[in-house]
């Protein structure tokens, strides 16, 4: 796959897609966690939609040139460095600094295309609290996942709608978009690894957000080796589950939003 995969597209046709040209648009921040990814970057950053106001880079201490070929792509991109090891710490790092009314996760090994942005943004501007990309449902697909990573992601999803409820079709995927105000709500401060998708996924059923599913497609990296331990991350994840099955949720549920409008951009 190469940089052409994600044509760009214009600002003003992607604002039509996504329903955006109108006034009092929503901030919208990209959250990037990243580690030893200079070679993928150039897949990626440059096809961010151009009406994102903020892209968040937040640097795992790589060793080769990921912060460098970040600001050569993006000058105006925020370089932040995570204070713990893991993905979870990464994104969490990234959600206490945005500044945007609406926050999108994006991998930043050329797995997921930018070009789906406007779809995640579209949900939430349609009254969703938490959008979370699927691979499984109609539109969606993937070709980087071996049979038994299948056959886990299977097996835990079910745990996840037997114990919670729900009719997600995907669960450990780490596309996702919400509201900036129903943070709190995910109470994500636990997760530290890959198991951080599905933590917040069953802490927005938990909360009784408004979640809502889009199509996406999961291509294999370009370039690397993932960090992703298929045994050791599919165990935190189950154990996260568990803990989540047994224990109340922090805060107490908010009721789910039918429209957009009850989410105000800030000022």
């Amino acid at each position: 796959m190469t940089a052409a995969a994600f044509p760009h597209r214009p600002a003003m046709e992607v604002f039509k897609l996504a329903g955006l040209a109108t006034s009092g648009t929503p901030r919208i921040s990209v959250v990037v966690p990243a580690k030893n990814e200079a070679k993928n970057l150039p897949h990626v950053l440059p096809h961010i939609p151009a009406w994102v106001d903020e892209v968040i880079l937040v640097d795992g201490n790589s060793t080769d040139d990921t912060i460098e070929v970040a600001r050569s792509l993006l000058p105006d991109i925020v370089v932040l460095q995570q204070d713990r090891r893991g993905k979870g710490a990464a994104l969490r790092t990234g959600f206490n600094a945005a500044k945007g009314d609406i926050i999108v996760t994006l991998d930043a090994d050329g797995s997921a295309d930018p070009g789906e942005i406007p779809a995640f943004v579209g949900a939430l501007l349609a009254g969703a609290d938490f959008v979370k990309g699927s691979r499984f449902m109609q539109g969606g697909d993937t070709t980087d996942m071996e049979w038994y990573r299948r056959l886990g992601n299977w097996g835990l999803l079910t745990l996840v709608r037997i114990r919670f409820g729900g009719k997600f079709t995907d669960l450990c995927y780490g596309y996702n978009a919400f509201w900036r105000d129903v943070l709190p709500y995910l109470n994500i401060e636990d997760a530290t690894g890959f198991e951080i998708e599905t933590e917040m996924n069953v802490q927005a059923l938990r909360a009784n957000l408004n979640v809502f599913e889009v199509a996406s497609k999961e291509f294999p990296r370009i370039h690397g080796v993932s960090n992703l331990r298929t045994i050791p991350d599919g165990w935190r994840v189950l154990k996260t589950i568990v803990r989540l099955g047994v224990s109340r949720p922090a805060r107490p549920a908010v009721p789910p939003r039918s429209t957009a409008g009850q989410h105000q951009p800030s000022v």
